[in-house]
């Protein structure tokens, strides 16, 4: 039973992102699409960036201060962390070789590499946590699913208003969200006796290094493009909100 309750508490925490393609489904008058784009991005720039300083990084380096020393632990810190940013320059640099017809497209599918990378180690965090303890695994699994709604938005938006097709929105999304109950079964079925918190430490810091390279590489200059800079400042402010009533309720 523990085996079974960890594994829905890890797949409803990643399957929590196909909320976040909602927004696909509401109708926006021709005029403002512009604006809900601007919106939408500047909020999943917000989450990347809030998640990865206020969540991944520091957690992360505190498990790889204490598992290594301080040295060696900030090197190996700082190491996972620039291997991501490098990770992302060089995916968004292979994309710049295909032919997209539209940069939301190739922006949507970034966002959703970089999110399956970051749901896979969430996934085992979250089992193992809800195998040893399900009271604390419930709690986490709340969390990793509250940020995850905004991380469905980041993939969903930009994929639909470049595709116009709801389906392939939902299925990138899709692929997401169901990286984190894969990340689960992976864990018990191969992996749970090599799976280390510096481990998850390592692989959440890397991909904090993809998020915050993919957010102001990518989604900030593409939001910026459109030239209105209130809607910006509005999505953002919105992350942040939402972060912050994430952070401080739970």
């Amino acid at each position: 039973m523990e085996i079974i309750g960890a594994f829905v508490v890890s797949s409803l925490a990643g399957l929590a992102t196909l909320i976040g393609a909602i927004p696909i489904f509401i109708k926006v008058k021709t005029e403002n699409i512009t604006k809900f784009i601007v919106v939408s991005l500047s909020f999943s720039l917000a989450i990347m960036i809030g998640i990865s300083i206020t969540d991944l990084i520091p957690s992360s380096s505190f498990v790889l201060l204490q598992a290594y020393g301080l040295k060696r632990g900030v090197i190996v810190s700082s190491i996972s962390f620039t291997i991501g940013i490098i990770i992302i320059k060089f995916l968004n640099r292979e994309m710049h070789k295909e032919k997209f017809s539209n940069d939301l497209y190739k922006l949507g599918i970034l966002n959703m590499l970089a999110l399956i990378l970051h749901n896979f180690p969430e996934g085992i965090a979250t089992f193992m946590s809800s195998y040893q303890d399900l009271t604390l695994g419930l709690k986490l699994g709340l969390a990793i699913s509250l940020h995850n709604i905004p991380e469905g938005i980041s993939i969903a938006m930009p994929i639909y208003y470049a595709t116009h097709s709801k389906k392939e929105a939902l299925f990138k999304t899709f692929l997401s969200a169901i990286a984190e109950p894969l990340g689960a079964l992976l864990a018990y079925i191969f992996l749970a006796k090599y799976i280390t918190n510096s481990l998850i430490s390592l692989i959440l810091l890397l991909v904090a290094g993809i998020m915050i390279s993919l957010a102001i590489e990518v989604i900030l200059p593409k939001a910026k493009s459109y030239n209105l800079n209130k809607h910006l400042y509005l999505g953002l402010m919105i992350g942040i909100i939402l972060l912050l009533i994430n952070y401080f309720l739970l």
